[in-house]
């Protein structure tokens, strides 16, 4: 993507991930095209380091992927007998005890947590392939704008697994639980169309747009003062857990703290 943050030196660049920042947008890039910015642990190692290293003035986090695909999932080269040099292969895993497994997959879902961190919003730019991991780092963000070519897949029950990396919770509250099974279940593509009608993606549009019109998503987030968007985004993420009532509550509890802090009343 072209952006200010690209022409300042890189505040991360390694395992195929690179963190640029310029003021109040952090740019987060997948930069290994030629593998169709396929996923591998050190990969997500990466992409965990750089939500740590995001400065507290960042209120906008675009990931993207360079290339003409987002992210065609996990690295096959897992599967195999070798892995990855310096790696436990996913065969070396399976044959360790639970609580090891479970630990390694823990440490793997860091990557795709962050996102949703309540004082950054965060936009996934999607164009092409988003498959698998590809397709669950796309949920891992708050808002997705995609390009009219977009193929998203959630590939793992057919390869007799299950999706692992935090992507089911958002994707059944996008698009409910049975399109959400079916989608899993099938393995079937899912293009822009269908990613906005179901509220999968925010908005889709020509590959040729996709930046620009991140751009201006990004700089229509930043309009809005930072404290506002903060309660609005934990008031949104907390509704599908409470009832009406709780809502109202949590409601007025925001605004109050909203209008003193306007007022100059706040702690």
């Amino acid at each position: 993507m072209a952006s200010p943050a690209q022409d300042l030196g890189p505040v991360l660049d390694k395992d195929g991930v690179r963190l640029t920042v310029d003021d109040a947008i952090a740019t987060v890039t997948l930069t290994n095209p030629a593998k169709r910015n396929a996923q591998s642990p050190a990969l997500w190692r990466a992409l965990t380091e750089a939500g740590r290293l995001l400065p507290g003035s960042v209120r906008v986090v675009v990931l993207r992927g360079e290339g003409k695909s987002f992210s065609a999932g996990l690295d096959r080269q897992a599967f195999t007998p070798e892995g990855f040099d310096g790696e436990p292969s996913f065969i070396d895993l399976a044959r360790g005890d639970d609580a090891t497994l479970d630990a390694t997959i823990a440490e793997y879902q860091e990557a795709f947590t962050w996102w949703r961190r309540s004082d950054i919003v965060s936009v996934a730019a999607v164009q092409g392939h988003a498959i698998g991991a590809g397709f669950q780092l796309a949920l891992a963000c708050d808002l997705r704008v995609v390009a009219d070519d977009v193929q998203f897949a959630m590939r793992e029950t057919s390869l007799g697994l299950v999706p692992d990396l935090t992507g089911t919770h958002p994707l059944v509250g996008l698009v409910g639980y049975a399109r959400a099974l079916e989608i899993c279940a099938t393995g079937r593509f899912v293009m822009a169309e269908e990613a906005v009608n179901t509220g999968l993606a925010n908005v889709a549009v020509p590959a040729a747009e996709l930046d620009a019109a991140v751009s201006d998503l990004a700089s229509a987030l930043l309009a809005a003062p930072r404290d506002a968007v903060i309660e609005t985004k934990a008031l949104l993420r907390g509704a599908q857990d409470r009832t009406y009532e709780e809502q109202r509550t949590a409601e007025r509890a925001a605004q109050a703290r909203r209008l003193r802090d306007l007022a100059g009343l706040g702690e």
